[in-house]
């Protein structure tokens, strides 16, 4: 590699992680999928993950798209739902090239909310399906469909309102506070739930909603100890997506799995993804459940170790290592092993088991290969059967292969 290739890097590497490091993403609002998302259709279901078609799709996320179809009330059985695709009358795409992400599934349709979050420093914006816990993965009950219809109907609306009576909302912030609180954003975002929870509530109250519509939102939202996680995958998607698009930059932009694959993509390489098959993850079951009724690694919520927070931040979580197993020691050892393959430390997102210095930020494909160190996720686990809910989590890395594709790819593009 001659001297100036390797200064083009240096530069637009640098220019990248600015741009991590500078974002600062507002909750502006949450609206309707069809309204704000570019590029959505009344007949497409955006997925996690890189692109998959329905044959090729996991049981969980099959099950997801059922449950969706059956709310947007294009299905009104599982049956009729699975003609209707096999028909060819549905749209599949990812929802990152939409500029959007979902957790699990990330099953996001037509009216379906999004929160909308803009980075007020770069100026794009970023959609995050709601995170409801049934859908998501895969359930299409009764109970489930009617959650993401209390979601519309009710929640998106008076969040929305709130919202944008407040001016929107500082995430950035919120993060930063929920680190000191033992929260890792991921599957632990209990602390800024709260948080946002006590500031959205003074601003229902001040609307002056009619008392029986406030009650249940805001027993929602003092109760839903995992709503944080959407407005989590808000911000890092944000913060990403300015970093996005950088020539000659090796910065990583995007981790997502569909059940079926891994899938990354690299800022210097434009929209491409690089794939490899999705891991099985090692963690802790539910009652009732084991490893043989697992799913292999899905969602785009790995978007928060992209951005430098999740399992690269579990030293600040060591009440998640109940949920996913592992010890406190082993949750230091992943945050600062994640040093070694990132770009630079995060002084906006501190950690206090770690001296208070930033979280590892900014994955580079060239130092995963070189060190042989892989990203490290905390996930929740989905069952390979369609119709179940959340039945364990644990920790998952990606394949390498994707690195190594990526690099290769990297490589071809910059005649290095």
């Amino acid at each position: 590699m001659t001297n100036g290739i390797k200064e083009k890097i240096e530069n637009a590497n640098k220019k990248a992680i600015d741009k991590v490091l500078t974002s600062n993403p507002i909750l502006v609002d949450i609206k309707p999928a069809i309204d704000v998302v570019p590029g959505m259709k009344k007949n497409m279901i955006m997925h996690a993950g890189p692109p998959i078609d329905w044959q090729n799709m996991c049981g969980p996320m099959k099950g997801a798209v059922m449950g969706t179809l059956l709310f947007e009330g294009i299905a009104k059985t599982k049956e009729e739902a699975v003609k209707i695709i096999e028909n060819g009358e549905i749209e599949f795409s990812p929802n990152h090239e939409h500029h959007a992400v979902g957790p699990m599934a990330g099953t996001t349709s037509a009216s379906m909310p999004v929160f909308v979050v803009k980075d007020e420093t770069h100026g794009n914006t970023a959609f995050a399906r709601v995170v409801e816990d049934k859908v998501q993965f895969g359930d299409y009950g009764d109970e489930a469909v009617e959650g993401l219809r209390f979601w519309r109907d009710k929640l998106s609306v008076a969040i929305g309102i709130a919202t944008r009576k407040a001016g929107g909302i500082n995430l950035k912030s919120i993060i930063g506070k929920a680190l000191y609180m033992g929260d890792e954003l991921h599957n632990r975002p209990d602390a800024g739930s709260s948080m946002f929870a006590n500031m959205i509530i003074t601003n229902l109250i001040e609307t002056g909603m009619d008392h029986n519509e406030l009650l249940p939102v805001a027993k929602h939202l003092i109760s839903d100890e995992i709503f944080f996680l959407g407005l989590s995958m808000g911000t890092c998607k944000a913060t990403m997506d300015a970093a996005h698009g950088i020539e000659y930059s090796t910065l990583v932009t995007a981790l997502a799995r569909n059940g079926v694959e891994f899938g990354i993509r690299v800022s210097g390489l434009d929209d491409e993804w690089f794939t490899g098959p999705a891991s099985m993850i090692d963690g802790l079951y539910f009652p009732g459940f084991t490893a043989d009724d697992a799913n292999p690694d899905m969602g785009d919520s790995a978007i928060t170790e992209t951005a430098g927070l999740g399992g690269f931040t579990l030293a600040a979580a060591p009440a998640i290592i109940n949920l996913v197993g592992g010890t406190p020691d082993e949750a230091l050892k992943y945050s600062k092993q994640m040093q070694e393959i990132t770009m630079t430390k995060n002084n906006g997102y501190t950690i206090p088991a770690l001296n208070f210095e930033g979280t590892a930020t900014g994955i580079d494909i060239r130092k995963v290969v070189k060190t042989g160190i892989l990203p490290i996720i905390d996930t929740a686990m989905a069952c390979k059967d369609p119709g179940k809910r959340m039945i364990g989590a644990g920790l998952v890395k990606p394949p390498m292969d994707a690195f190594k594709k990526a690099l290769h790819g990297f490589a071809k593009k910059y005649e290095i």
